[in-house]
């Protein structure tokens, strides 16, 4: 298990394909250095899911490409 990380700075966000109707929605946070937190936005106080920077930027390629964008 990896070292506790302080995200009391995160400013979360929520994707853009998300919708305010209460479904499943994901949030992050790209602002703190190094890495992007993952979190449901249904459980801001459970679990955080913690990638490095150019994990989370491969990821997104991934899924863009995947989708033709």
């Amino acid at each position: 298990m990896g070292t506790p990380q302080n995200l009391s700075t995160a400013v979360w966000r929520k994707s853009n394909y998300s919708s305010n109707a209460g479904g499943e929605c994901v949030e992050v946070a790209d602002n703190l250095p190094g890495i992007v937190p993952v979190r449901d936005s249904k459980n801001p106080e459970g679990p955080v899911l913690i990638f490095q920077n150019d994990a989370w930027s491969t990821f997104i390629a991934s899924l863009k490409n995947q989708a033709g964008m």
